[in-house]
This record gives C-alpha cells, sequence and structure tokens, in this order.
C-alpha cells in the first residue's frame, strides 16, 4: 500500500512542477510583451517630441542695435558745493537812542539805499541845532573881528594906530576864524549824529528777521568800540559765490591738465543747484586757495555764479563740474547696456552672421545720460541697446537700428528704434 502511495504523491508532484513552469514561461512572455509596448510608446513619444521641438522651435531673438555715439567732451572734475554771500553785513546802530520804525518785512529783498530803521532822532535835531546857533555866533564874532581889523590896518596907514593895535586885532580875528571851523566841525558832528539815526541798505540783497522792535532802547558805537546792538542781517544775492573744496588728487590732475593751456579758468564751470536735475547754470572759477590745509588733505577753491533771478540762495548746495581739458573724441554708450562681470565690464555687441559677442571695456564717467567707453570699443561696433534682456554670447539675433541720442538738458538717455 505504500509503494502505489508514494507513486501517486510524485505523479501529483510532477504534475505541479509542470503547471509552475508553464505559468512562469506565460508570465515571462506578458512581462516581455509589456517591455516592448513600454519602449515602444517611450520611442513614440520621444519621436512625436522631437518632430515637435522642430516644428515649433522659436525664431532668434529681436535686439535693437546701435553704433556708439562719438562725441568731443572735455574731461571734468565732480564736487559738491555750497553757495555763500559775496557780501554779508551785520546792521548796527551808530547812534544810541530809542528805536522807533522798521521799514521792512523779515525775509524781504531791498534795494540799495532803502530805508530800514529809524532811532528816535530828536535829541539829534536838537545837537544839530545848538551846533548850527554857535557856528552863527562864530560867524558874526568872525565877520566883526575883521571889520575891526581893517580898520585898526587903515589907521596904521594914515598913522593914527599903532602897529600893537593892528597885531591885537590880527590875533583877534583869528581866534574868530578858530571858533568858526570848531562851531563848522561840531554841527557836521552833530548832522552825522542825525543822518545815522536812519539806517539804509548798503547794498541791494535779501535781509533776515529783525531783531528788535520798536520802542527799544539800542546802543550804538561809531567805531565799534563799545558794545552795539545788532538789528538785522543783510546779504548780497547778485551776483552769489559758490565755494567748494578739491581733494589733494583732484587739484593735482587740474593742475597738470591746465599747465598747458592758454586763457583764464573761466567758463568752464556748471553747476546743478539742489532739486535741479539741469546742470545750465555758468559760473566763473576765480579763486583757488594759496595752500592745501594739512588736516583735511584738501584745498579750498570759489566760483562767482550770476544770479539775476535771485532763486539761489546763500547756504544752498550745488553740484559742480569742473572742466579739465580741451573736448576731445570720446564713445558713449547707454549706461544700462553696461553689464558687472567681477571686477570687469562687459558690453554686448552683434557681429557677424548676427552673433552675439562678449566685449570687455574700460568706463568712464556718466556724460549726458550715457556712459563715457575708455577702450574696448570701436565706433563700428554695433551694440545692443534694446530688446530681449537675457541674451547670451553666441545666440543668434534678429536686429534693428537704433539710435543713441545726447540728452544735453534732461541728463538721460534717449533711445529710438528705427521705424
Amino acid at each position: 500500500m505504500t509503494e502505489p502511495l508514494d507513486h501517486n504523491r510524485a505523479t501529483l508532484s510532477s504534475a505541479w512542477d509542470l503547471g509552475k513552469l508553464r505559468v512562469y514561461r506565460w508570465t515571462g512572455k506578458a512581462i516581455a510583451v509589456v517591455v516592448l509596448l513600454a519602449l515602444g510608446a517611450g520611442y513614440y513619444y520621444y519621436m512625436h517630441r522631437r518632430s515637435s521641438a522642430a516644428v515649433t522651435a522659436p525664431p532668434p531673438a529681436l535686439v535693437t542695435v546701435s553704433p556708439p555715439l562719438e562725441r568731443d567732451l572735455e574731461r571734468r572734475l565732480g564736487f559738491l558745493g555750497q553757495f555763500s554771500a559775496v557780501n554779508r553785513v551785520e546792521l548796527r546802530a551808530q547812534v544810541g537812542g530809542v528805536l522807533t520804525h522798521i521799514h521792512f518785512k523779515d525775509g524781504e529783498t531791498v534795494h540799495k539805499g532803502a530805508l530800514l530803521f529809524e532811532i528816535d532822532p530828536e535829541p539829534y535835531e536838537i545837537k544839530l541845532k545848538e551846533a548850527t546857533a554857535l557856528l552863527a555866533s562864530a560867524r558874526a564874532r568872525l565877520a566883526l573881528a575883521g571889520r575891526e581889523l581893517s580898520r585898526a590896518q587903515e589907521l596904521q596907514r594914515s598913522e593914527a594906530g599903532s602897529v600893537q593895535n593892528v597885531d591885537q586885532k590880527v590875533a583877534e580875528h583869528r581866534a574868530a576864524q578858530a571858533a568858526v571851523d570848531q562851531a563848522s566841525a561840531q554841527v557836521l558832528d552833530a548832522r552825522f549824529d542825525l543822518d545815522h539815526s536812519k539806517i539804509s541798505a548798503p547794498f541791494t540783497g535779501r535781509m533776515g528777521t529783525h531783531l528788535v522792535s520798536t520802542g527799544n532802547l539800542v546802543s550804538g558805537s561809531r567805531a565799534g568800540s563799545s558794545p552795539t546792538t545788532l538789528l538785522a542781517t543783510i546779504v548780497s544775492l547778485d551776483p552769489i559765490y559758490v565755494d567748494f573744496d578739491m581733494s589733494e588728487n583732484d587739484y593735482a590732475a587740474f593742475q597738470r591738465e591746465r599747465q598747458g593751456q592758454a586763457g583764464q579758468l573761466s567758463n568752464q564751470v556748471t553747476l546743478s543747484p539742489t532739486g535741479d536735475d539741469l546742470f545750465s547754470r555758468r559760473a566763473t572759477l576765480d579763486f583757488i586757495d594759496n595752500s592745501l590745509d594739512r588736516s583735511s588733505g584738501t584745498i579750498h577753491a570759489r566760483a562767482t555764479v550770476p544770479n539775476n533771478d535771485l532763486s539761489l540762495t546763500p547756504g544752498g548746495f550745488a553740484r559742480i563740474r569742473l572742466a579739465v581739458s580741451n573736448p576731445e573724441p570720446v564713445l558713449l554708450i547707454p549706461d544700462a547696456t553696461v553689464l558687472a562681470d567681477q571686477t570687469d565690464h562687459i558690453v554686448y555687441v552683434v557681429g557677424k552672421d548676427n552673433l552675439v559677442a562678449a566685449r570687455k571695456v574700460e568706463v568712464g564717467g556718466l556724460r549726458g545720460g550715457l556712459r563715457v567707453i575708455r577702450s574696448g570699443l570701436s565706433a563700428n561696433d554695433r551694440i545692443i541697446i534694446g530688446g530681449v534682456p537675457a541674451v547670451r554670447p553666441g545666440a543668434k539675433v534678429t536686429v534693428q537700428e537704433g539710435t543713441i541720442r545726447y540728452a544735453a538738458e534732461a541728463d538721460r538717455v534717449v533711445m529710438e528704434s528705427a521705424k
């Protein structure tokens, strides 16, 4: 009984193994079919994408190009300056008394000779009258002494008078003349005090605030030897100074460039007051100090600015441009086209076959809203001044011609694409 049972078991095991083998074969075939289908689908997808990309490839980027702008410009230095008045006067009384009138408004522009303050004139009028009366009396005595001297001289000629009498009359006449001179001086002194009880503007300028109100007693002194009362200040406005300091290096560059040039230093200074972006003001450089300040390493300079419209105010600031050479040809491009590359500067140009190339350049200052290029470009290069912002060297582009303009007044660049 055992052997048939074992035989049956062996038969069943063989059948089971045969079934498993068939399942494995079918499973392997199914997996192979799936892999082949996946590879076919992937290949189809890749070819489809490739053909689609070939069909829908974008055209070359459109950029605007222009050759650099050529212009004759001078080299110049820039400074920050501050306006100051050519004349500034503290108005003080030369005579004392009660302040009775103020004839201006604070901050008002007054003309030369305009009446500003009045001090009570009555004490000085009295003094003038007294001096005038003394002068009249002295003149009367002088006239009498003159007549007596004439009579004494006539008597002497007729031998009716003595020499001693003539000498006495001469002395009396001289004393009377001295009294007249003294009285005349007293009249002038009294008139001086009376005249200076009225304080007028010494020049055309702008008044500050009044520091003493009417009704106050002010003290005065002709020579300023005793304390005096400050009434107000006045500053001149036309012309006006602009003061600035040159560093030692700037001053050396200025001297070096100017050594071989003829003519004065003037007519090459332009300035832009605070709040004004235009360098439309012209000034005359008329003073450079005779020594450098050892503490700051600078030398003081000054220019005179016409101020006919009285728009410039002492104490205000201005940017200053000082030319240090004669005009010479330079290349200019928009500042936005100059890209920083670590410590260098590069500019994209379009060369042959409309391929983009990068040029390393040496840059200068801004002029008319444009960047000065000292080296690295030629006048025939086509600079990319507009279009897509992210072109790369070696890329092919489509170009359209544009124009770079020097914005002399507005100090900005205007770029126009050709229509």
